[in-house]
């Protein structure tokens, strides 16, 4: 009998549920959110408090990659695993309870920090496993669903606004005379991103990937703005204005319609 979509969350979610430790688990990413598409993966998140032993979801049996806690950088994404079940592409994500709550209080007292992690290039903030319980569905388990907390929009958009700064700052002064036009189109890139989150933040919406970053943002128009990249300075040159403004335009609009008191390029105007 082929599984359905409506019910093989629950199936996935009742294994996850009875490894030991595990206090809940939700579905995540477009399929929570209701932007999948057909071949869209299924994420899912087990929460668990003290410990959790891979090997445990090892023992389950599905056919795929199960990482180590902490083999994804070590830092709130700490691991996960890759794997096949009834035929579908599915990610689970591990998360500790107590650093989730942990980040919750930070974040309401407008604290959180930044971390690398791989196939994001701008990073990500360690917020991000608080915007999981706002966006995502819980399937066993009790979890928060939290609010984006006023002091925590000011401080994101505040950090990210001065990563896109000085990121564009950076290109210019070693990429731009130089005529690095791949070094300087990775920079736009990465500027790119951090505007989008600080746009988001100002907002106060929650980003869980860069997936669709851009889009919300508005950002879009960059791409048509990074086809005029090449090894010119002068072209270069051009290309930074432009690119400049269409981050600062956007940026300066999401402060104005998330009722800041202030724009935050007051000192640069």
């Amino acid at each position: 009998m082929t599984m359905t979509d409506t019910d093989f969350p629950y199936l996935v979610a009742d294994r996850l549920a009875a490894l030991p430790h595990v206090h809940a688990v939700a579905l995540g990413g477009s399929r929570a959110q209701g932007t999948h598409t057909p071949d869209s993966d299924w994420d899912f998140a087990l929460y668990y408090r003290g410990t959790f032993d891979p090997e445990h979801l090892r023992g389950i049996g599905w056919p795929g990659e199960v990482c180590e806690l902490g083999a994804w950088g070590g830092g709130v994404f700490n691991g996960g695993a890759w794997l096949t079940i009834e035929d579908r592409h599915v990610d689970v994500h591990y998360r500790d309870l107590d650093a989730v709550e942990h980040e919750i209080d930070r974040g309401e007292q407008g604290r959180f920090h930044w971390e690398p992690l791989m196939f994001h290039l701008a990073g990500i903030p360690s917020y991000l496993v608080v915007a999981e319980l706002a966006l995502g569905q819980t399937l066993r388990g009790t979890l928060p669903r939290p609010g984006f907390p006023a002091a925590l929009r000011s401080a994101a958009h505040t950090m990210w606004r001065d990563r896109a700064v000085r990121t564009l700052r950076y290109a210019e002064g070693a990429h731009v005379a130089r005529g690095h036009a791949t070094e300087f189109g990775g920079a736009v890139a990465v500027a790119a991103l951090e505007s989008a989150h600080a746009v988001l933040a100002a907002r106060g919406e929650w980003v869980t990937n860069e997936k669709r970053l851009l889009e919300r943002a508005g950002l879009r128009e960059i791409d048509e703005i990074r086809t005029e990249l090449r090894g010119d300075p002068a072209a270069l040159a051009r290309t930074l204005t432009a690119v400049e403004a269409v981050l600062v335009g956007a940026m300066r609009c999401a402060v104005r319609d998330g009722n800041n008191r202030e724009s935050p390029y007051a000192a640069d105007e």
